[in-house]
Formats: structure tokens, C-alpha cells, sequence
């Protein structure tokens, strides 16, 4: 079995299927982490989620946009800083609502997966306290281990920020630095821009080889994601 992970989707299931096409990914035998933020920005997050649920070993990290569209598909209420940052296009993309097998997908999400000293969460963590009780804002909204990883890449000091062997993160794009992921100490940045004008970019974990897609504002019409 060969291990897979994949940053931001956001509603690009075109992106989705490029990168598992390009990498050869077996439905059946592969696994593959999923960062978390498949919903919301570009137009199909419906389609987005129906692609993942057709994977065998599927491991899904809840990402905040993930929350967001979870808390409208349950019956709550589509708040506007949601509406503003895509989540108008999650609305449009379930025309007769959010189906139980993507709502179950959504409620049984991973605040993060430790494989091995392999850590796999969506924005991040505090590395000074015990990961079983920090709280879900850390993993889904945190941003703080991704500006400490920053510093170290730009002051060129290789140094254990975490503990982990490896850490993989989404939640803060990358592709104002690079268009491929990026490593900064232990920690793997994985969110190449899939949801502005940047990439998607899905990587294995274990050769590290990467494969990405085209430019994702390029696959849809002006105007049908939140880039303007």
C-alpha cells in the first residue's frame, strides 16, 4: 500500500482527480490523508467529496471551511464571513442539500492523525502542550507553528519544532513562496494556493515524490470561485 497525502481542495474536483491520476493512486489499495478544507471556493465541492468517498482507506482531518460547511448541512446557519470566503459556492454545488454519506464524512473527520510520529492535522498545533488536550481551534485555525516554521526556513536553522517526525499541515497557502510543497525543519507545508490562484499538490509520503495539478483558477469560468 502506498501512502498519499493531499492539501486544500476546496471545491476542485478537476484538481482532485489530476493529482490522483498523475500519481497512478489505487481506489483500492492506496491510502490517502486528506488535509481537510475539501469544501468551499470553487464549485464543486459536491463532486469533491463524492471522488474521496470512493476511496478504500481514506483518512479525512477536518479543516475549518470543513466545519463551517458542516454547521450550514446540519441545519445551522450559513453565516457571511462563511458565505464570503466560498462557502456560497459549497450552497450552490448541493442544489437539494448535503447527502448523509458526505455529512457522515464531514462528522467523522480526524482533528489530526499520528501515524507513526507522523503527525497529519489542518492548520496545526502547540508543540509546548500535550496534543490530547488542546483544543479543536488549535488543529483547525492555529496558524502560529506555520509562522514558526517560516522563520527557521528564512533564518536557515534546521531544528525539531514538534517532537514528531514529520508534520503535515494545510490551512495557510504557500504559493506566494512556491508553487510545490514545502519543507521547513520537520514540517511538510501543503497547501499550495488550490483555493486562490495557485495549485493542488499531493504528495508520497514515503518517496516524497509530488504531483500537482494545473493552475485550478485556469479549470473554471471567471467568477465561480473566490478568486476575482
Amino acid at each position: 500500500m502506498r501512502q498519499f497525502v493531499i492539501g486544500d481542495i476546496h471545491g476542485a474536483c478537476k484538481a482532485l482527480i489530476q493529482c490522483l491520476e498523475r500519481s497512478g493512486f489505487d481506489y483500492e489499495h492506496d491510502q490517502l490523508i486528506c488535509l481537510g478544507d475539501v469544501c468551499d471556493g470553487w464549485p464543486e465541492t459536491n463532486q469533491a467529496i463524492e471522488e474521496l468517498l470512493k476511496i478504500q482507506n481514506l483518512v479525512f482531518i477536518l479543516g475549518n471551511h470543513d466545519l463551517w460547511a458542516l454547521e450550514w448541512a446540519t441545519g445551522g446557519e450559513a453565516k457571511n464571513i462563511w458565505l464570503s470566503q466560498g462557502g456560497d459556492a459549497t450552497i450552490r454545488s448541493y442544489p437539494d442539500g448535503m447527502p448523509d454519506s458526505h455529512i457522515r464524512l464531514l462528522k467523522e473527520a480526524h482533528y489530526y492523525f499520528d501515524d507513526r510520529k507522523r503527525l497529519f492535522v489542518h492548520a496545526g498545533i502547540d508543540p509546548e502542550v500535550p496534543i490530547e488536550i488542546q483544543s479543536a481551534d488549535i488543529f483547525l485555525w492555529d496558524r502560529s507553528l506555520f509562522r514558526r516554521a517560516i522563520a527557521n526556513m528564512h533564518e536557515k536553522r534546521e531544528c525539531c519544532i514538534t517532537g514528531y517526525n514529520e508534520v503535515y499541515i494545510g490551512h495557510t497557502p504557500i504559493h506566494h513562496y512556491q508553487m510545490t510543497p514545502m519543507k521547513c525543519c520537520e514540517i511538510w507545508l501543503m497547501d499550495t494556493g488550490a483555493g486562490w490562484e495557485g495549485v493542488l499538490s499531493m504528495m508520497d509520503i514515503n518517496t516524497k515524490e509530488v504531483f500537482i495539478s494545473d493552475i485550478v483558477m485556469d479549470m473554471y469560468p471567471k467568477g465561480s470561485g473566490r478568486v476575482k
